[in-house]
């Protein structure tokens, strides 16, 4: 591709709304331009990227024995309706109505549309097991874009569906994209992390996230530093041995503790330790109140809330809420005294606490000496804390660090979340009605272009990993009026392209110092400049990666090309 006519308009200056380095590069380095907030147009580059990730997930996904299809964007409301989704997704499901007032979704997801369609063409347990997937741009309404590809409103995401007929083979299903996915972001060169997670609004359980080591990522990863175990923190289990002291209980005691609302404050004031506090939070759980416990060094999982009513609607209580149902404000709740029909459950470290301190339900008043069973009863104790760096690993393997994540893929074990609530169903071989088993996989092909990005880049540019770089060659001429250089560049080109290298001949009649900034910029594998030496068959090798600069002889250039970008891969 000559660039002369390419479009590749880089840019000098940060644009001042990009915040992250890959947004910052992607725009700069001509891959993207925003067309609106959170929307962003592919350019050449950019698009080129996008479709080698694209053939590797493909490849991945065929050679696993997926089939391609490709569903439709927009979406019948009806179809969301019968699934029980359309009022529980919330304000990200984008809504639209036709001409005549019929009620559409533009697509989040595609749960309901695959699941219709396998029902209405698959009836016989001989067509299964079955695993379809497209590759196609998806529409969720973020209340706040940001990082440009990375949280945006429209996007391209890779979705598979699993239709088995038994729970082992749903098991066959889950692993075998388990391991497609594991290749797919191998290839991809990404240092990444497979993690056990929360399926959220998807539904369904056995969940894994494929998360991009990145300290911009928005997920916190928790790790062993001693196995493989990695989890989101917000569903790693915590497996403790708390030890309860043998101090005798003493009695209760009520202290004066003026605009003393948060832990930091209590302990200081009261010049106690962080481990001897209750704190207290109350959650509305499917608009029924329930008081947290957890131990005031701790943190609530707000997902291990949910999850232990069954994955109820689980939210804090607003401060208005919280008046009316303890009488007192947030910063002196406590689990003595609190009025009937407020559940109590306490995460497993409280059962340890002896002469602990909580808040009295009443401002300015703190309790001493408080002892769990004694002075209030709970409910149940469980695991109900965020794990913290430290932990023993929940594997009994080491203990918990932590690293910051971008998610690029999901894995559900869905079930039949969908194929029992839309009728997906099929004869067995005694012809027996039964309903399918689902599995969910889905990956961010845009997120997956960013989260390359953010790991591969220096001072200078990207630094694209060759299996994804949208050519694999920088071809430069110094000066394109010499005509040594004229013609040993266009005899190159045509040589490399003919090899099957897949080129990009800068043949711009430009200064050579907006050349070499624009090829680091755009971060090709391998630059060839031809300059002064033209005209003795040498020109000058960079390896975009390390900065090394080699002077070829065009008769070993082959050769060393080769060499080159296989120690690259």
């Amino acid at each position: 591709m000559r660039q002369r006519t390419f479009l590749t308009p880089t840019l000098r200056e940060i644009p001042a709304d990009a915040e992250i380095t890959s947004h910052q590069l992607m725009l700069r380095a001509g891959f993207i331009r925003q067309t609106a907030s959170g929307i962003y147009s592919y350019l050449p580059l950019g698009k080129r990227v996008l479709r080698k990730i694209e053939d590797i997930i493909r490849s991945e996904m065929d050679s696993a024995g997926g089939q391609e299809v490709l569903l439709p964007a927009i979406q019948p409301a009806e179809l969301w309706e019968e699934s029980g989704r359309l009022g529980d997704y919330g304000p990200e499901l984008m809504r639209l109505k036709d001409r005549h007032n019929r009620d559409f979704v533009l697509g989040a997801t595609h749960e309901e549309v695959i699941t219709t369609l396998v029902r209405d063409d698959v009836q016989t347990y001989k067509k299964l097991p079955m695993n379809l997937y497209q590759i196609q741009t998806k529409f969720r309404d973020e209340r706040r874009p940001r990082f440009g590809v990375l949280r945006s409103r429209e996007f391209i995401m890779k979705d598979a569906y699993s239709f088995d007929t038994s729970q082992e083979g749903l098991n066959e299903s889950y692993q075998s994209m388990y391991q497609a996915y594991q290749n797919i972001f191998t290839r991809c060169q990404l240092d990444f992390r497979a993690v056990e997670a929360d399926s959220g609004a998807i539904g369904g359980t056995d969940t894994h996230e494929f998360m991009v080591l990145s300290d911009i990522g928005e997920d916190t990863i928790a790790y062993s530093d001693s196995s493989d175990f990695a989890a989101n923190v917000e569903i790693a289990p915590v497996f403790v041995d708390y030890i309860k002291s043998d101090v005798s209980p003493l009695e209760l005691e009520t202290v004066e503790t003026p605009n003393v609302k948060t832990i930091k404050e209590l302990t200081a004031f009261l010049n106690i330790k962080s481990e001897a506090t209750i704190k207290s939070l109350l959650f509305i759980v499917n608009e029924e109140p329930v008081l947290v416990l957890v131990r005031g060094d701790h943190e609530v999982n707000e997902i291990k809330v949910r999850n232990a009513f069954n994955k109820a609607t689980a939210e804090l209580a607003t401060p208005e809420q919280t008046a009316e149902i303890l009488g007192c404000e947030t910063g002196f709740i406590g689990p003595i005294g609190i009025p009937e029909g407020v559940t109590v459950i306490a995460d497993k470290a409280i059962e340890s606490i002896v002469n602990g301190v909580c808040g009295a339900n009443e401002k300015d008043k703190h309790l001493k000496n408080v002892n769990p069973d004694r002075d209030f009863k709970v409910s149940r104790y469980e695991d109900l804390r965020l794990i913290q760096e430290g932990d023993p690993s929940p594997d009994g393997k080491g203990t918990i660090q932590f690293a910051m994540g971008i998610e690029v893929g999901h894995v559900f074990k869905l079930g039949t979340k969908y194929s029992e609530a839309l009728g997906a169903k099929y004869l067995d071989e005694n012809g027996k009605s039964q309903t399918m088993i689902m599995g969910c996989y889905g990956i961010g092909v845009t997120r997956t272009i960013a989260a390359i990005v953010e790991q591969n880049h220096d001072d200078n540019g990207i630094v694209w990993p060759t299996s994804v770089a949208p050519f694999d060659l920088h071809l430069v001429t110094i000066n394109v009026k010499d005509v040594d250089q004229k013609q040993l560049s266009e005899e190159l080109y045509q040589t490399l392209s003919e090899e099957r290298y897949e080129v990009l001949y800068d043949d711009r009649p430009e200064r050579a110092g907006v050349k070499f900034k624009d090829s680091d910029l755009i971060g090709l594998p391998v630059r060839i400049a031809v300059g002064k030496k033209a005209s003795e068959g040498v020109v000058e090798v960079k390896i975009r990666k390390t900065g090394e600069m080699l002077e070829v002889h065009v008769s070993e250039l082959q050769d060393k090309l080769k060499h080159i970008l296989t120690e690259l891969r």
